[in-house]
């Protein structure tokens, strides 16, 4: 079961940090992020591996957005810096359909094996 948590309103430019709390069981899968925007379709935004050494970034939010893991609390982070309107969405973290796969900027909703339930991050001055 994931929890996600840290949502909420800034401004354009401000930052927001993310935590999804998991079981120690899912220190065994790639963890990550995926959005959805009204009236659009939930996308990929990060994922972690679970050892943490290898990230993966959509195009959109490289160099913005960080994702992070601390197995020792089964928890994934997403440090969202410069923050921009169009980043407001839903944001989901999401935990791999299989153990120990690495996933990539294309990781698809069809293989998330278990999803959070939604944290809701508004940019807008």
């Amino acid at each position: 079961q994931l929890q996600a948590s840290g949502g909420g309103v800034v401004q354009p430019g401000g930052s927001l940090r993310l935590d999804c709390a998991a079981s120690t069981r899912s220190n065994s899968y790639t963890t990550g992020w995926f959005r959805q925007a009204p009236g659009k379709e939930r996308e990929f935004v990060a994922a972690i591996s679970r050892t943490g050494i290898t990230k993966s970034y959509s195009d959109s939010v490289k160099g913005r957005f960080s994702i992070s893991r601390d197995n020792d609390k089964s928890v994934t982070y997403l440090q969202m810096n410069s923050l921009k309107p169009e980043d407001t969405a839903v944001y989901y973290c999401a935990q791999d359909r299989y153990q120990s796969h690495t996933r990539d900027r294309y990781w698809s909703v069809k293989a998330v094996g278990s999803w959070g339930q939604g944290t809701q991050v508004t940019v807008s001055s």
